[in-house]
This record gives structure tokens, sequence and C-alpha cells, in this order.
């Protein structure tokens, strides 16, 4: 049993951003039962505030709104009034945890962000009543099995900053790989390599959200099916590569 103030002291601790095994390291204090607390958390004083109005940073959040539509949920708290955003984010990315930590900060400045270690990847958390209204896109059941549509404010800073929900995107639910052929050259196979982008998702709406602004942006993409499921977008045409290297780039 642990009293109130080495609680209170913990939950501090993970609110300044620290994952749950450092703060476990410096306390002493088992990652379950902290874990237990953040559970059992009720809303803080500050998120109890009304509306703080649009993001804090457009940008960012046109990051951040890619990463959620592809690995992010929201979910209730079960005995509060506010919501759990959460992100998941590959173990082998620590850059895009990183990032993902800094967007919900930059978004939502004052509110705490921690990370819950799960087998093989990191589950980038904050807690606040208003995640429903910042992400309309949530509802009941998996996102590809609802429509997905962005709002008109969503929209403008999309348009605003279409790169950086591409970047997102990618983030989340793309990847940077190298692809090579062979090609008969003066009687000799050669071998040629050449960058290509993937882009993976289920959702149909998610996908065309991903394409219409690849076209704004002049990036040239194909659907690329496989086992007759049309759920990967492809960026090989070197120009188009190009820009995505430009502005996207490969997870790190």
């Amino acid at each position: 049993m642990y009293d109130v103030s080495t609680r209170k002291r913990a939950l501090a601790l993970v609110a300044q951003g620290r994952s749950l095994n450092s703060v476990s390291r410096e306390t002493g204090i088992s990652r379950a039962a902290i874990r237990a607390w953040l559970d059992r958390l009720e809303p803080l004083p500050r998120m109890a505030t009304p509306d703080p109005g649009p993001p804090a940073c457009e940008r960012s959040y046109a990051y951040l709104l890619g990463l959620y539509l592809g690995d992010g949920c929201i979910s209730p708290h079960p005995r509060g009034s506010g919501f759990y955003l959460r992100i998941a984010c590959a173990d082998a990315w620590p850059g895009l945890i990183r990032r993902c930590r800094e967007a919900i900060t930059l978004v939502r400045p004052g509110l705490g962000v921690y990370a819950l270690q799960k087998e093989g990847y990191v589950m980038v958390t904050s807690y606040s009543r208003h995640w429903p209204r910042l992400f309309p896109q949530h509802g009941p059941g998996k996102k590809h099995e609802r429509g997905i549509a962005l709002d008109p404010w969503q929209q403008t800073i999309v348009d605003a900053h279409p790169w950086e929900l591409v970047r997102g995107l990618v983030h989340s639910d793309g990847c940077r790989i190298t692809n090579w052929t062979t090609r008969l050259v003066g009687g000799e196979w050669k071998r040629y390599e050449y960058p290509r982008y993937f882009f993976t998702n289920v959702s149909d709406d998610i996908r065309r959200l991903y394409t219409d602004t690849l076209d704004g942006l002049g990036v040239a993409w194909t659907h690329c099916t496989r086992h007759g499921n049309p759920y990967n977008i492809s960026v090989a045409r070197r120009a188009s590569v190009a820009l995505m290297d430009a502005h996207v780039g490969p997870k790190y």
C-alpha cells in the first residue's frame, strides 16, 4: 500500500511526460500500480475548464490528425467525464514516439502526456474532456467501419498544412522502402534499386483523404492491389518520391 503523497508524486512525474519505467525506477513503485492509478484518475481541475478553443498549433494538429487516423483511438474514462487519446507508436521508431508526444503538447499545452509500454510498441496517451471535439471522427466501432470525413474547420487546417497531414499518415500507416528490379543491358543482367513510399489503410475514406491531399500537392500515386484488396497506395515516380523525401522522409 502507498500513501496519498507517494501516489501524487508518482502521478505528477507521469504528467510531466515521464515514462512509466522511469517513474517506477525513481520511486520504487511498480509499473502495474502506477498504471492502475492512472486508470482510476479523476479529471484534473484544468481539464474541467470550459472549451479551450481551437488547436494551439495548427501545424502540429495536422500531423497529429494523420497519426490519429492511422494508429489512434479515443476512449472514455470509465468513471470520469473525460477521454483518453491514444496513439500507438512502434518501439522501432523512437523519433516517431518523441514527435507524437511533442505534437500533443503543442496542440494542447498543459496537458499531461505519458507513454504506456506494450509488447513491441508504446501507447502515447493524454487525457482531456475535449479530445472528441478536436477529433470528431471519433465514434463507436473501428474507423474503417464508419464514415470518415473532415469537418470544415479541419479541412481549412489541412489545406494550410497538407504536408503535415501526409507526414502523420505515412508515419502511422506508411513506410519508405527500397525496391529493386533487374534489366538485361548489353547482354548482362543488372540490378536497379529505387525508393518507394507505401501507405496502407483499410478505410476507403482515409485512403481517399490521403490521395486527395497528394493530388493537391502534385504527387503522383497508384493503387497497389494485393490479394484482391486495394488497401495500398504507392508513390514510386522519381519526382514524386523526391517531393515525399523533402517533406515527409522515412520513419526514424
